[in-house]
């Protein structure tokens, strides 16, 4: 019994010693570990920010140039007819959302989601115009329809309503 005794009055101080080691080195290597995640994550944030503020940059230069109002006047040309002109105008709005695809990973899915209810809306703005306006009527004719439905709207563009939010939402990256 006292050679027990002896080899617990050995064991048990050097078992807190190796408790006490263990938890400090644990310690120590958790916070380390913690350390390099936020240094690695903060890594990031320096790569990741700049693609993000220019993703939103070319968001809105989408929803700019999807308006109606520069819409109409950079693709309509003289000799189409109305129906000519909806087609370039739908594939205009088509081609610069294609374009600007990739530009939703960078995005809040809110954000996303007004840019794709605004191309929505603004093609279905267009179609509504064209179906006011024989097709074999002059583009011009299409385009006044456009602009004039456009400037009586009681309430803000979807477009428009896009740039606020995008715009509010990136400062807070600021």
């Amino acid at each position: 019994m006292d050679a027990f005794i002896e080899i617990l009055k050995i064991i048990l101080p050097a078992g807190a010693v190796f408790a006490a080691a263990y938890l400090i080195v644990k310690r120590f290597l958790d916070n380390d570990q913690k350390q390099r995640e936020l240094d690695l994550k903060k890594s990031n944030q320096n790569l990741i920010t700049p693609l993000k503020i220019q993703a939103y940059e070319r968001i809105i230069i989408f929803l700019e140039r999807i308006h109606p109002n520069t819409l109409v006047v950079r693709t309509n040309k003289n000799g189409y007819s109305a129906q000519q002109l909806q087609m370039e105008l739908i594939k205009a709005i088509k081609s610069e959302y294609e374009h600007n695809l990739s530009q939703q990973i960078y995005l809040s899915p809110g954000a996303w989601e007004m840019v794709k209810n605004a191309k929505e809306e603004i093609m279905k703005l267009i179609n509504i115009s064209a179906t006011k306006v024989a097709h074999d009527r002059s583009s011009n004719d299409l385009a006044m329809m456009i602009l004039n439905i456009t400037a009586n709207l009681d309430k803000k563009l979807p477009s428009e309503m896009a740039i606020e939010f995008v715009k509010k939402e990136i400062n807070r990256f600021l």
